[in-house]
């Protein structure tokens, strides 16, 4: 049968055909992605007994909300927080099924350290809230442990983060402390004090708490954004039988391994307690967050209006069923017995939950693309006998096919790219941060055209019919797919779980393929193109799916990703994947219509107009209480004192740590920064660069900072206290030199230690890990220390390995710096004026610090 004559579409059918892929994300993506429960009211609680009720956890959380921000050390946190969860917990057991249950709650206050990062991360009379409740007919020892954190970044009431969650598991504990249905498991719900601090308090609970030792899986529930769903975006690692359970249990399932491997690559300007559990309780388990609307994430804007109460309902079904479910777990015996390697999981727009482990993953994502390609050679044999010719010729148009479809992949991820780094070079950053659609044409629509450019242009002037067109547009297809197969397979056997993004995309076509090949419609007309766009439906409403999932949560991130690397990059980048998984089948079948060209001169205009409007107001990156700009900056007074105790330096001014690309350019227009300048040199002269660096993430972005000289001194609301008790040589030594301190003062502190030449520090009262590693841990040395309900001075003591150098010469730098974080201690006048000189779309974090430089 000689093949059917090609006769191409005219070219307005082909904006209906774009239009069509638009409408689905329109009518079906995004009001699926965006959809939460009806929430249940107090008065459903009779008609649907042992049901999550979302209202009752709402009324919690508007108290919670009223407390206002929550830092460590502060009366908010450790008095009227606790106060909270006692009163709820005592409603919760008054009300309580008696004769099933037993409910045991402790307070434990609790001091450690550990390290963190680059610093030692070193905490005093934290607290934790923590129940257990345990069902009477069950003897079992082995406990799930379910977390939240109550404390909140400075200026944030934390109602999402992470209010919501601790309200969740406030109904989770009342609904089934209240159950005729009983489990196996006890369960710890830990509401624990410090977890902004960072991540102390459940450091204190999983290295010392009497509970501890029996946790043998967790649920962990956090926030970097407020309201809509829950993703799971952490599992195991090592236990897929967790996912089992999940799969089996959570009524919406909203979870995918990329945002697993986004998160553990550190692109995700965040950290959660589910590491400290991980690393030093060894306890498996599932990490769960709200990552909508993260705007407003550590801001004051994150209070209880942005949480929306089928946020509270679907959470709180979700992990109410899972519990339920982990609690009568017969792997909870022994979860070692049952770590078989990571898994790969993702969830098909909340309808259904897929998963499965590592191992299982490198064979399907192996034999998917091996199939694949098999097709494809079948394919080419295909063409090549209905039309008559060689299937050398064919092949060989199929490797230029292939080698111009590479070039169109690369055009796709590099015109975005070209994009963000124009507008990155005109200061036109995060345009899009408050209108995400402008990413359609700065990103989205380069990426189509880059795509389709090199094939267009070849089937334009090409004139050969001794292959037909249509087999040159399938021959693209296959190149496509090619390209996948081969990445996928690579991408799999270097451990990258989410390759299993090209696995869908290879799995629907090769569909396709197998079916035109099956019913001979390869070769007839234009009817093998339905069941390719057919084919391609499920896969771009999944890709439109997560990838609007995963710029949802990251685009808002850029706002606080810092100054040093380019947003845009990142946001063109993941636009550009986007667009190549959910239309790299579709757009070569643009070739179908006739003048093909006008459609990419349509988006080509289309991407005009939209960097005009980017470039313009519209494109600015902020708006008022919804997408705020963040300026983080500390009211210094610092003072250097000098070996003879004479004062070399005592200033006042502003440290800033600017939290995006634009860095000070927003605020110029506001406030007075004609006298700004970088600390780069103070940084490369001055130990911490003679600033009160404020923990591991200000350190690190120190080269980035910027110092304003303030017009009057700074009012400090407190004088930290450094007492040199003695100074003596050790055992009876010449040559090494113990100095002992004592340290009172604010609950947030921290000492910078910098030996002087010649000098080595020998030992110290601190954690020893820096001492036992020298080439990992420089100095100086940074040892972060806060407290919260126990305000004892700190003594500590370091001995200094001083050579054939006397006493009577400088030996040791010592840093203080004193941070007066919470809202108890008050700002100066100039400050305030200072902090109401900022223009309403920025938010401001801030708080007053000494430093006090010492020479011993």
């Amino acid at each position: 049968m000689s093949p059917t004559k090609l006769k191409r579409l005219e070219w307005y059918y082909a904006p209906a055909f774009l239009l069509f892929w638009f409408v689905l994300f329109v009518a079906v993506v995004i009001p699926v992605y965006f959809h939460l429960p009806t929430a249940l009211r107090v008065l459903d609680e009779e008609a649907r007994p042992g049901e999550f009720i979302a209202e009752r956890a709402e009324r919690i959380l508007f108290a919670f909300d009223m407390i206002g921000p929550k830092v460590v050390g502060s009366f908010a946190n450790e008095n009227l927080t606790v106060q909270l969860l006692h009163d709820e917990v005592e409603r919760i057991r008054q009300s309580m099924n008696h004769e099933l249950y037993d409910m045991e709650v402790d307070v434990q206050v609790v001091s450690g350290a550990y390290m963190h990062w680059s610093m030692i991360n070193m905490y005093q009379g934290l607290q934790n809230f923590v129940v257990k409740l345990s069902s009477k007919s069950s003897t079992s020892q082995n406990y799930l442990l379910i977390n939240s954190h109550f404390d909140t970044k400075p200026g944030s009431p934390g109602t999402g983060d992470d209010g919501a969650m601790l309200v969740v598991m406030l109904e989770i504990l009342r609904v089934m402390a209240t159950s005729r249905e009983t489990f196996t498991h006890p369960i710890v719900f830990l509401f624990n004090g410090a977890e902004e601090n960072p991540l102390q308090a459940s450091h204190g609970f999983i290295t010392q708490h009497k509970w501890a030792p029996n946790c043998r899986a967790l649920i962990n529930l956090d926030s970097a954004g407020s309201g809509h769903k829950e993703i799971l975006f952490q599992s195991g690692p090592n236990h897929p039988w967790l996912m089992k359970y999940y799969n089996e249990y959570a009524k919406r399932p909203f979870a995918t391994s990329v945002a697993e491997e986004l998160f553990q690559a550190n692109i995700i300007p965040s950290d959660t307690d589910f590491r400290i559990f991980r690393d030093y309780g060894k306890v498996p388990g599932l990490d769960f967050a709200h990552s909508y609307n993260g705007y407003v994430y550590h801001t004051k804007y994150d209070n209880i209006n942005v949480i929306p109460r089928g946020t509270l309902q679907t959470t709180g079904e979700n992990i109410l069923s899972l519990a339920r479910a982990l609690a009568n777990a017969p792997e909870m015996e022994d979860t070692e017995k049952y770590a078989e390697g990571h898994s790969v999981f993702y969830d098909f727009m909340g309808l259904f939950f897929i998963y499965y482990t590592e191992t299982v993953g490198q064979i399907i994502n192996t034999c998917v693309s091996v199939v694949v390609l098999i097709c494809i050679g079948v394919s080419i044999w295909r063409m090549a006998a209905v039309s008559y010719i060689s299937i050398g010729k064919v092949m060989r148009t199929f490797a230029l096919l292939l080698i111009l479809h590479i070039c169109g992949l690369a055009l796709a991820i590099g015109l975005p790219l070209l994009m963000a780094v124009m507008f990155d070079a005109g200061d036109r950053s995060l345009t899009w941060f408050s209108h995400k659609w402008l990413t359609f044409g700065l990103y989205i629509c380069p990426s189509l055209i880059g795509m389709c450019l090199p094939s267009l242009l070849y089937l334009s002037f090409n004139r050969n019919d001794k292959l037909r067109k249509s087999f040159k547009i399938q021959l693209i297809m296959h190149s496509h797919a090619l390209v996948l197969a081969v990445v996928c397979i690579v991408l799999t056997f270097v451990g990258m779980r989410s390759s299993y993004l090209l696995m869908i995309s290879l799995f629907f076509y090769g569909i396709a393929v197998i079916l035109n090949l099956l019913l001979t419609l390869q070769h007839r007309g234009m009817l093998w193109s339905v069941l390719v766009v057919l084919s391609q439906i499920m896969p771009f409403l999944y890709f439109a799916y997560i990838f609007l999932a995963l710029n949802s949560t990251l685009m808002p991130m850029m706002g606080r990703f810092g100054s040093s690397l380019n947003p845009d990059l990142l946001i063109g980048g993941l636009c550009a994947l986007g667009t190549i998984l959910s239309m790299g089948f579709v757009t070569p079948m643009i070739n179908l219509f006739r003048h093909s060209k006008s459609i990419l001169l349509g988006l080509l205009v289309t991407t005009f107009v939209f960097s005009m409007i980017a470039v313009s107001p519209v494109g600015f990156p902020y708006t008022p209480k919804t997408n705020v700009g963040r300026v983080n900056f500390l009211n210094v007074q610092r003072v250097f004192y000098e070996y003879d105790s004479t004062v070399s330096t005592n200033e006042s001014g502003y440290y800033f740590d600017f939290q995006d690309r634009r860095i000070h350019y927003p605020i110029e227009e506001h406030v007075d920064l004609s006298e700004m300048e970088s600390v780069t040199e103070d940084c490369d002269e001055l130990m911490m660069c003679g600033l009160p660096l404020f923990n591991h993430r200000w350190f690190k972005s120190r080269m980035k900072g910027y110092w304003l000289p303030s017009k009057e001194p700074i009012e400090m609301p407190g004088t930290p206290t450094l007492n040199l008790l003695n100074k003596t040589f050790v055992n009876g030594t010449t040559n090494v030199v113990r100095y002992n301190f004592e340290l009172s003062g604010p609950p947030h502190m921290s000492i910078f230690l910098l030996p002087l030449d010649g000098v080595v520090v020998e030992d110290w009262s601190f954690l020893k890990n820096m001492l036992q590693d020298r080439v990992k841990y420089e100095p100086p040395y940074h040892i972060y220390f806060s407290y919260g309900k126990l305000s004892t001075p700190l003594n500590f003591y370091f001995d200094l390995k001083i050579g054939d150098k006397s006493l009577d010469n400088p030996l040791v730098e010592l840093g203080i710096a004193a941070h007066y974080v919470n809202f108890d201690f008050p700002r100066g006048e100039s400050t305030k004026a200072f902090i109401n000189s900022f223009p309403d779309y920025i938010f401001v974090m801030e708080w007053p610090s000494s430093y006090e430089r010492y020479i011993f």
